[in-house]
């Protein structure tokens, strides 16, 4: 190879080195910073773009899309003098390159110590039991301050969430001793509770069953009383039956001589009974009235016989 065509050779390749560095294509969701002999001249957003060669260069490339940034543990102390190591995570977006750029020299950098001293502060404000309860506050405090300190830059904070809150091991311990308790007394609550409950169920059980075992009571001597008021009844209506039967027989003819004849044979048959069960000898008192039950009996026996 002659130098002839080396040099043309060279001329080629600086040729197609020139339209490779002047040509410059943009992926989506970034922006690249031209500089025009080191000043800023314009911002490329995504697509095939020229530059002028020597004059022209991209100085720096920025992602458009949402980034989240790591904040790393910090120790912070709280309004109740408690230290607590607390980290998150930051969520940020670029939304003026040129401001990302020359507003600051590292905006991830800032935008991190900003959120740090931040959270710094906002803990100090709050005592160890309410900063676990109060993360949704203190994430919004952290977004306000670092939000508003990075517009100059370019960047939009979106939002910011803590990780975790890591008391002392003596705290902690502390911490688990105070929750068991408190699972403990719940748990006899609970338990005194249930306790309580079936007391009062086996007590309206007792309650229901005494009252079912007297009205039971209750209805069985309505029973009995109606069954003897009834059977009282049905007697007391025999015996009046009887006594006019009686009444009727005897003012019928020939009813009183009947009665007395009837009279007479019991007292014979009980006055024999007394008799045999007794080697006593029974005399009646009044001879007479025997004699005239008698005399009775006979006289109307014979009547009837005539």
């Amino acid at each position: 190879m002659g130098p002839g065509q080396f040099v043309v050779l060279f001329i080629v390749f600086g040729v197609i080195y020139t339209i490779l560095k002047c040509v410059r294509i943009v992926p989506q969701k970034q922006a690249y910073i031209v500089e025009r002999l080191g000043r800023y001249h314009c911002t490329l957003d995504a697509g095939l773009h020229l530059l002028l060669p020597i004059v022209d260069r991209v100085s720096y490339k920025h992602s458009l899309k949402e980034q989240a940034i790591d904040v790393p543990p910090q120790q912070c102390i709280t309004r109740d003098n408690i230290t607590v190591e607390v980290d998150g995570i930051l969520y940020l977006q670029v939304m003026d390159p040129a401001k990302a750029s020359y507003g600051i020299g590292n905006y991830l950098f800032a935008t991190t110590q900003l959120a740090q001293t931040t959270m710094r502060s906002e803990m100090g404000k709050l005592e160890l039991d309410k900063s676990f309860e109060e993360r949704m506050m203190v994430n919004g405090a952290i977004v306000e301050a670092v939000d508003k300190a990075s517009d100059p830059w370019g960047v939009k904070v979106t939002r910011y969430e803590i990780k975790n809150i890591t008391p002392p091991q003596t705290i902690r311990d502390a911490m688990e001793k105070q929750m068991r308790a408190e699972r403990e007394k719940r748990a006899l609550i609970a338990e005194s509770e249930g306790d309580r409950q079936a007391k009062i169920n086996r007590a309206e059980g007792d309650k229901q069953e005494a009252i079912a075992k007297s009205e039971g009571e209750k209805m069985k001597r309505i029973n009995e009383a109606a069954g003897r008021a009834q059977e009282i009844l049905l007697v007391a209506e025999a015996q009046a039956n009887g006594l006019r039967q009686v009444a009727s027989a005897i003012s019928s003819q020939g009813g009183i001589e009947a009665v007395n004849m009837q009279l007479a044979q019991a007292y014979l048959a009980e006055f024999g009974k007394l008799a045999k069960t007794n080697n006593t000898m029974i005399i009646p008192s009044d001879l007479a009235n025997i004699a005239g039950v008698l005399k009775t009996a006979t006289s109307v026996i014979k009547e009837v016989k005539a």
